[in-house]
């Protein structure tokens, strides 16, 4: 049976540095919006306290877990035990998109290292954790990280990321300008005033 904490426990914040992969729920309020499923590897998630939690968000093919934080703050973070004794972690609360322009950048990201093709933190306030049993999920073993993601973001170099960012990662599947897509279209009308 499932158990409901306000905050993360010491114990909860053992089980979460054990895990190689967790993955990131979101959805638009809209209801015929796409609700969004992410998984995350390497090491970039971060517990600042009980109830705030950050990962570094490396770029991808599309930002949709920014554009949901961008219409409602919602977000979930799910973590299971793919070795050792079955559970299962979730985190809700209330996510933000930390650019690297913003004034909380510099002061965040120093505790990440910061990968190649980095291009936001998405800080969290947790306002409750469920913990279930798991019993279901198979084992796997992990073997390690893949290198892809870094060295596609190292072979397209810095102005590459950018135009990528601003082609791939400005607005969501269903339309939503994310924090990304308002810098870019800031920037747009900045250059034609």
């Amino acid at each position: 049976m499932g158990k409901s904490f306000p905050a993360i426990l010491p114990e909860h914040e053992a089980f979460i540095k054990k895990q190689h992969i967790f993955f990131v729920g979101s959805a638009p309020l809209n209801a015929e919006g796409h609700i969004n499923i992410s998984p995350k590897g390497h090491d970039v998630l971060r517990i600042f306290s009980p109830t705030e939690v950050a990962y570094l968000d490396l770029t991808g093919s599309g930002n949709e877990t920014s554009a949901h934080i961008e219409d409602n703050g919602r977000i979930t973070i799910m973590f299971m035990a793919l070795e050792g004794p079955p559970e299962i972690l979730r985190l809700y609360g209330t996510g933000r998109v930390i650019l690297p322009d913003m004034a909380e950048w510099d002061e965040l990201a120093q505790h990440f290292d910061l990968l190649p093709g980095a291009r936001q933190i998405i800080f969290i306030h947790v306002h409750e954790v469920k913990t279930s049993c798991g019993y279901s999920v198979p084992f796997y073993s992990y073997t390690g990280e893949r290198d892809t993601l870094q060295k596609w973001a190292a072979q397209k170099g810095e102005q590459g990321l950018i135009d990528y960012r601003q082609q791939k990662n400005s607005t969501s599947m269903d339309g939503i300008v994310t924090p990304l897509g308002k810098r870019f279209s800031g920037a747009k009308e900045a250059g034609h005033s």
